[in-house]
C-alpha cells in the first residue's frame, strides 16, 4: 500500500461513524440570493446558462459532434474519458485518440478530460461536478481542457434551486468557468489552479 492509499484509507476510517449524519443544509430565503440579471429575450433556463458560462469565459457547445470539431479545431486530439462516455459516444468523437484510464505517469499527454457534469446552475454559468458522477477527478482537474457532458434538463435556474437538489454526495465542487486568480497585484490569470479552458456539452 503505498503513502496515499494508507492516508485516504484512515479519512474513509474516520468518516464511516458520519455516514448518514451530515450536517442538513442551512435555511435561507431564497429571493435574497438570486440572481436574475441577464439581457432581456433569453427565457429559456439553457440560453441564459450559455449567456453566464460564457460570461465567466467558458465555452458552451450543443452536442458531441460539435466537441469533436471544436477539440479537433483546437489541435486536441488525445485526451481522457470517462469510459461509459466513451462507449455511449465513440461514433461521433471518431479521430480522437480517446483512453478510459488516466495514468497519473502521463499526465501532460492529455490534451483534454471528459466527464460527466452533475447540473448547470443558469444564474451563474457554474457547472456542477460531484464524486458519484465524476469518474476521475484528476481526469477533470489536470487536463488544460476540461469538458463536462451535462444534459438539458440538469441545468438549475439558480443557486437554491441547485442546493435543494444535492444528495449526501461526499464532494460536490461549483466550477464557474475556467481556473482563476487575482491574487498577485489584481491581475487576472486563467489556468493557474486547474483546467484553462472549461467546457460544457450539452447532451
Amino acid at each position: 500500500m503505498s503513502d496515499r492509499e494508507a492516508i485516504f484509507k484512515d479519512i474513509r476510517a474516520a468518516l464511516a461513524p458520519l455516514e448518514g449524519k451530515q450536517t442538513p443544509y442551512p435555511e435561507w430565503a431564497d429571493e435574497l440570493v438570486v440572481t436574475e440579471n441577464h439581457p432581456a429575450g433569453l427565457d429559456k433556463r439553457v440560453d441564459r446558462f450559455k449567456y453566464r458560462l460564457e460570461a465567466v469565459h467558458g465555452t458552451f457547445v450543443q452536442g458531441m459532434p460539435a466537441l469533436r470539431d471544436w477539440l479537433k479545431a483546437e489541435g486536441l486530439t488525445k485526451g481522457y474519458i470517462d469510459p461509459t462516455l466513451k462507449e455511449q459516444f465513440a461514433a461521433d468523437l471518431e479521430g480522437l485518440e480517446l483512453e478510459t484510464e488516466l495514468d497519473r505517469s502521463r499526465i501532460d499527454d492529455y490534451t483534454f478530460g471528459i466527464t460527466r457534469g452533475t447540473g448547470g446552475i443558469a444564474e451563474t454559468g457554474t457547472i456542477i461536478l460531484t464524486d458519484r458522477k465524476t469518474s476521475s477527478r484528476l481526469g477533470a482537474l489536470a487536463p488544460w481542457v476540461h469538458v463536462a457532458l451535462i444534459k438539458e434538463d440538469e441545468i438549475y435556474p439558480d443557486v437554491p434551486a441547485a442546493v435543494a437538489a444535492f444528495d449526501d454526495d461526499p464532494s460536490i465542487v461549483f466550477v464557474t468557468g475556467p481556473s482563476k486568480t487575482a491574487d498577485v497585484e489584481g491581475i487576472l490569470i486563467e489556468g493557474v489552479h486547474g483546467p484553462g479552458k472549461q467546457l460544457c456539452c450539452l447532451i
